[in-house]
């Protein structure tokens, strides 16, 4: 009978070492990883989970988490929410020209995008990709573990960040675009809102970089991993989102905090979960002592109190129901007073809001006074060239092929709060230029602008929305505006009104499709632009030289690129977009507390609850064992 009592409990501890793993046996393992060096192209297999997005090209990077899920940013995901047609996934992949011997691909069954994620502020920046079929494991390709839920991350955990990207703003990966890795320090969050504002940065997103720069992600990485080492396993802490351009002092990149989501992911993964691992810093938390404009030091309740002496003179009167006079008495009571600290931070941008446009009449027309008041005029040694648009605190969009002829800073000048281009306009201010970045996408880009100084908003200077992500669906009422060379030189700011159509046959990714207007020379870098909700976006930037492969004559519509196509230029450009309203901090900061505490109640559900039952199952087993066999 021992020998049976042996047997049951020997197949039962089997059965819960299988149910208990999950991915866990075989996540963040690379056995090819023999040595790590920051900045430099990365040995075949060193990280078999590093995936690439592709439509016509690489455009994103995704981590493997199981057999047939890739986890990768939202902002990547944007453009497949209806159609995944054209989207490919490349696994074991080193070399983005030139053979992979070790690589498969694999299409795209289904697209998850975290139903919080905002592309104006760039929280909750997660995406799940479901893959047409699953993949076997090798040498090659592998999944990472996942940060768990009570995962800590002090100031200075080493992180590695992988991919594709640009080796700096602007600056493609030579060829043969091999595989790039970088080694970069944990930033915390209280240094990291010191550098990007208080309001940029939340609970959801973990910053990675060095203080003096030089080492980050950059454009092309997004979706990418950000991974940790820990007992010889590979823990992926975040998940590359935005950043201050590239590897700039101070800007460290920032990335969605893969352990804010354990809960989301294993609610939208169902069986074979992935492998979640928590990660345990040791030493004590730097960040805790990080305070700057907006980001208050960090006081005790003894600390933040004061005690204050009231006095409070108590007088009985004499009365006629009493023979004695009470005498005045003075009492000295104590008082203690918590003060918290004051939150500082400024109130955020607001964009979109245009105060003294109070009518749209369109059509040609030349506009009033502060009516588009984003609205930037381009000036090459002194003569308008092209339009442009205010769309963060310092930067103006316009098009790229604005200089075709020069990238000479010191030739060019933007104005703002212009209206004429001859006589005088009392509100413009003007600005130089001392940087010019373009996109280097396939076929048309465009452009930003970072000007010398922040402008001084006003009702006639204020910065539009930038419309990505947004749908503005066909017959929505939407304007142009520029300075058109017409009638022998350059004259008033004019606005044409136009409306979303149906593209039909025209339809290409990204494409947004308007009835005609007149677009002229002068109207180049200006925007499209739809109003929704109160505030105004931009959806479009104009050219004006590839006007004749925009209109279909059949159909008579006008077609544009969306900027959606340039959302990862844009986000790693700027950063954040700005918000078209502002949120009241209070409730704000209740909202993401309430979402995180949320989240860690929720974390017993998904693989651990299945794994709790289970375990109720078996020790049932081993109980009757042992009552079969005693």
């Amino acid at each position: 009978m021992a020998v049976y009592k042996a047997v049951c409990v020997a197949v039962l501890l089997t059965l819960l070492t299988k149910v208990s793993e999950s991915q866990l046996s075989v996540c963040g393992r690379a056995t090819r990883n023999s040595r790590i060096v920051g900045g430099q192209t990365a040995v075949a297999g060193s990280w078999p989970w590093q995936v690439s997005l592709h439509t016509s090209a690489h455009f994103c990077g995704g981590s493997l988490i199981t057999n047939e899920w890739v986890l990768t940013a939202a902002h990547c995901m944007t453009s497949f929410t209806s159609s995944t047609a054209n989207l490919r996934v490349y696994l074991g992949r080193q070399s983005q020209q030139g053979f992979n011997p070790d690589e498969v691909f694999r299409t795209v069954a289904q697209v998850i995008i975290h139903k919080d994620f905002k592309v104006s502020t760039l929280d909750n920046d997660i995406a799940l990709v479901k893959l047409s079929s699953a993949v076997t494991f090798t040498s090659y390709i592998s999944p990472v573990c996942l940060a768990a839920s009570d995962s800590i991350f002090y100031s200075g955990v080493n992180s590695w960040v992988t991919g594709w990207g640009n080796t700096g703003f602007s600056v493609a990966l030579p060829s043969p675009q091999n595989l790039t890795e970088v080694e970069v320090p944990v930033v915390g969050n209280r240094q990291c809102k010191c550098s990007y504002g208080p309001n940029t940065i939340t609970d959801n997103m973990i910053c990675a970089g060095l203080t003096q720069g030089g080492k980050d992600s950059c454009q092309g990485d997004s979706g990418g991993p950000m991974v940790s080492n820990q007992n010889n396993r590979w823990i992926q802490a975040g998940i590359v989102s935005f950043g201050k351009q590239c590897a700039l002092p101070n800007f460290p990149g920032v990335y969605s905090r893969v352990s804010q989501y354990q809960a989301w992911i294993n609610s939208q993964i169902t069986t074979n979960p992935p492998g979640f691992v928590t990660y345990t810093s040791t030493g004590n938390d730097r960040d805790l002592s990080i305070s700057c404009p907006g980001v208050p030091p960090i006081m005790s309740a003894t600390a933040s109190t004061t005690t204050t002496t009231t006095t409070t003179s108590i007088t009985k009167p004499t009365t006629n129901l009493s023979s004695i006079s009470a005498p005045s008495r003075t009492t000295t009571t104590s008082t203690t007073t918590t003060i918290l600290p004051q939150n500082t931070a400024p109130r955020p941008v607001v964009c979109g809001q245009a105060p003294l446009n109070t009518r749209i009449v369109g059509g040609g027309l030349s506009v009033t006074v502060g009516e588009w008041p984003w609205m930037a005029s381009l000036l090459l040694k002194g003569k308008h060239v092209c339009g442009g648009t205010l769309v963060s605190e310092d930067a103006v969009l316009t098009n790229a092929n604005c200089f075709s002829g020069s990238l000479n800073v010191s030739e060019y000048v933007v104005v703002l709060g212009r209206l004429k281009q001859n006589g005088a306009n009392t509100f413009e201010v003007f600005f130089n230029v001392v940087n010019i970045t373009l996109s280097n996408l396939t076929g048309s880009n465009i452009a930003l602008l970072q000007l010398s100084t922040k402008p001084i908003l006003n009702n006639y200077i204020q910065p539009i929305c930038l419309g990505n992500g947004r749908n503005f669906s066909v017959g929505s009422t939407c304007w142009a505006t520029g300075w058109s060379f017409g009638n022998g030189g350059e004259q008033d700011l004019l606005e044409f009104k136009t409306t979303v159509s149906d593209c039909g046959n025209a339809s290409v990714t990204n494409s947004m499709c308007t009835s005609q207007f007149a677009l002229e020379q002068g109207d180049s870098g200006g925007p499209l632009m739809c109003e929704q909700d109160g505030s105004w976006f931009q959806v479009v930037v104009l050219s004006y030289v590839d006007i004749s492969t925009r209109q279909n004559k059949e159909t008579t519509v006008m077609v544009f690129e969306n900027l959606n196509r340039f959302q990862d230029f844009l986000i790693q450009s700027l950063g954040t977009f700005l918000t078209p309203t502002i949120e009241d901090n209070t409730i704000n900061n209740s909202t993401v507390n309430t979402t995180a505490a949320t989240s860690i109640m929720t974390t017993s559900g998904g693989s651990q609850h299945y794994f709790s039952w289970f375990l109720c199952w078996h020790l049932f087993v081993l109980a009757f064992c042992l009552l079969l066999f005693p």
